[in-house]
C-alpha cells in the first residue's frame, strides 16, 4: 500500500520537491540508455516548477548532462552523479564541480570486469563507472567478487562502491547525494523550504539520513525504510502523486 500523508505536506510554496530518477519517477530499464520519460511526467514537472518558484530538483547518479537529455526541453537544478555534479538554478548555466573524475587507469580496471561474460553494461558517467549487470543475473557474485578484488589490489585509492539494483558503482569518497543536498538547500529558491525528498535506492539513504535537518519530508519507493515518512510502492504511484498537485496547483487536502 502506498503510504503519503497528505495532511504532513506543506503548501507548495513553503515546499522543495527534490525526485530520484531511475527507479522513482522512471521504471527501471534493462541498460540506462533504454528508460523513457512519459510526456506527463514532463508536463506535471514543468507544471510543479512553476507552482514552486523553481523548487523542483533531480537527485541523481545521472550526470547533469544525461539529466539534461532525458528531460529535454526541461532543464532542472539538479545534483548529478551522486553529489559530483550541482546545479542549483532552473536552466542555469552554473555548475560547481569540486570532484575530481576517478583515475582513468582505475576505470580501466574496473571496466575490463565486462569479459567476465556478455550482459554486462558498463557505464562510464566520468566521476564514476557504473557496471550493470541486470542483463546477467547469474554473473551477479562474480561481478562482486572482481570488484572486490580491485578494491583490494587498490588499498591507497580513494574510491568506495556504491551497491544499487543490479549494479555496482565506483566513485571517489568525499560526496554522496546527501551532501549535494545540503548544499542545494543553501540557495534560492530552496533556501527555507521544506523539501520533499523521493528516492528507491540504497544511494538515496544518505539524503534519508539528513533530510529532518530542513524539517522535510522522506519517501522510499518498492521498498520499506524505518527512517522515512512512507512510501510509494511503484514508480507509477509517484508519478501519479506528482499528477495530483499539479493538477490541484496546490498540496492536496487530507
Amino acid at each position: 500500500m502506498d503510504i503519503v500523508a497528505p495532511s504532513l505536506i506543506p503548501n507548495l510554496h513553503e515546499c522543495a520537491i527534490l525526485l530520484d530518477v531511475d527507479g522513482t519517477i522512471l521504471d527501471m530499464a534493462s541498460t540506462p540508455q533504454e528508460v523513457w520519460v512519459p510526456p506527463s511526467l514532463r508536463h506535471d514537472m514543468t507544471r510543479l516548477s512553476e507552482l514552486t518558484g523553481g523548487a523542483v530538483a533531480l537527485v541523481s547518479g545521472r550526470s547533469l548532462n544525461d539529466l539534461d537529455l532525458l528531460f529535454s526541453p526541461l532543464q532542472l537544478p539538479a545534483v548529478g552523479g551522486h553529489g559530483a555534479e550541482f546545479r542549483p538554478f532552473c536552466g542555469g548555466e552554473l555548475d560547481l564541480s569540486r570532484t575530481v573524475p576517478l583515475d582513468v587507469k582505475l576505470k580501466r580496471k574496473f571496466a575490463a570486469v565486462a569479459e567476465i561474460g556478455p550482459g554486462i553494461v558498463i557505464e562510464d558517467k566520468g566521476y564514476s563507472i557504473a557496471l550493470h549487470y541486470r542483463l546477467a543475473p547469474a554473473l551477479e557474485a562474480a561481478v562482486k567478487e572482481a570488484v572486490a578484488r580491485i578494491c583490494a589490489e587498490n588499498p591507497s585509492a580513494p574510491i568506495e562502491v556504491l551497491r544499487g539494483k543490479s549494479v555496482l558503482e565506483i566513485k571517489q569518497v568525499g560526496f554522496n547525494k546527501g551532501t549535494g543536498v545540503r548544499e542545494l538547500m543553501r540557495y534560492p529558491p530552496f533556501t527555507g523550504r521544506h523539501p520533499i525528498f523521493i528516492g528507491d535506492d540504497v544511494t538515496d539513504e544518505s539524503v534519508f539520513a539528513i533530510i529532518a535537518e530542513f524539517d522535510g519530508l522522506a519517501f522510499s519507493v518498492g521498498r520499506m525504510v524505518a527512517s522515512v515518512n512512507g512510501h510509494f510502492d511503484k514508480p507509477a504511484a509517484v508519478r501519479g502523486w506528482l499528477t495530483r498537485i499539479a493538477d490541484e496547483g496546490e498540496s492536496p487536502s487530507p
